[in-house]
């Protein structure tokens, strides 16, 4: 096939089979943009208003032979949403050190994968933007999510240094901070893998307040308005709270004392 030069702004997203990256696909669509989601099953995953590449995240060759099938669709790629994840929910003791390597090579390495891959193309356009899908839990220290919001963390800062480096290539970093979002997230979210007794009870206590936040928790649909946002703003910010709860916890992790804070945070978390 060979390399076409379209007009339109050329996005890929990441994990775009469901949820929030389903969403954005498809306002990225209305916005203009020539789309393509990817999924590790790929047009195997079912019909969408967009293509769907097969793309293991985990995987370098998987990223390699996606990202190079999109360039001779293509030509170019000016937008990447780095929005595949999975999750793990449990005490930090509870996790193996081989759960919390899988959950980093696919929330953490995976990005870093995709986002080598797409890099020379970018530089070489002397154009393009990369948004990472973090989280809240990325500037929230959550209980029974310890590994997940280490990821999210780790996003954080490899975004922040990233955006640092490529400025001079025309390329802007930034990253999605969604609050919690209903979403089959849920059906990619693991319990730890060495469950024990004795955080039952302090779990039993978390999960009912999880389901409390749940209950108003944001659609996929608001976090997508906010990458599209972010995908077209003229003056880029390095990082975007989606919804009423991320943006709401920037506010107090960043201006409430520490003390405070934490009393906060206990009683979001049903922690004694």
């Amino acid at each position: 096939m060979s390399i076409k030069q379209t007009q339109q702004r050329v996005a890929l997203v990441t994990g775009a089979s469901s949820g929030i990256g389903e969403a954005t696909a498809k306002q990225l669509l209305a916005a203009g943009f020539t789309v393509y989601g990817t999924s590790r099953r790929g047009a195997e995953g079912g019909q969408r208003a967009f293509p769907l590449l097969a793309l293991d995240v985990t995987g370098d060759a998987s990223v390699k032979a996606a990202i190079a099938d999109l360039e001779r669709r293509e030509g170019r790629i000016d937008l990447l949403v780095n929005n595949a994840g999975i999750g793990v929910t449990g005490a930090a003791e509870e996790s193996s050190i081989e759960q919390v390597r899988t959950l980093f090579d696919t929330n953490f390495h995976g990005v870093v994968r995709v986002t080598n891959a797409v890099l020379p193309l970018m530089r070489r356009q002397g154009s393009g933007r990369i948004l990472n899908v973090g989280s809240g839990l990325g500037f929230i220290p959550a209980p029974f999510s310890a590994y997940y919001s280490a990821t999210k963390h780790a996003l954080e800062g490899y975004s922040e240094s990233l955006d640092h480096e490529v400025r001079g290539f025309g390329i802007r970093v930034a990253v999605i901070e969604p609050g919690a979002t209903k979403t089959s997230f849920e059906s990619a979210t693991t319990a730890s893998d060495r469950p024990l007794a004795a955080y039952d009870a302090l779990r039993t206590s978390y999960l009912a307040a999880y389901e409390r936040t749940m209950a108003d928790a944001d659609t996929p649909e608001s976090v997508a308005e906010t990458i599209v946002r972010a995908a077209q703003d003229t003056q880029p910010q390095l990082r975007y709270p989606s919804g009423k709860s991320a943006r709401q916890g920037a506010f107090a992790r960043r201006f409430l004392p520490r003390s405070l804070f934490d009393k906060v945070l206990h009683k979001q978390f049903g922690l004694a």
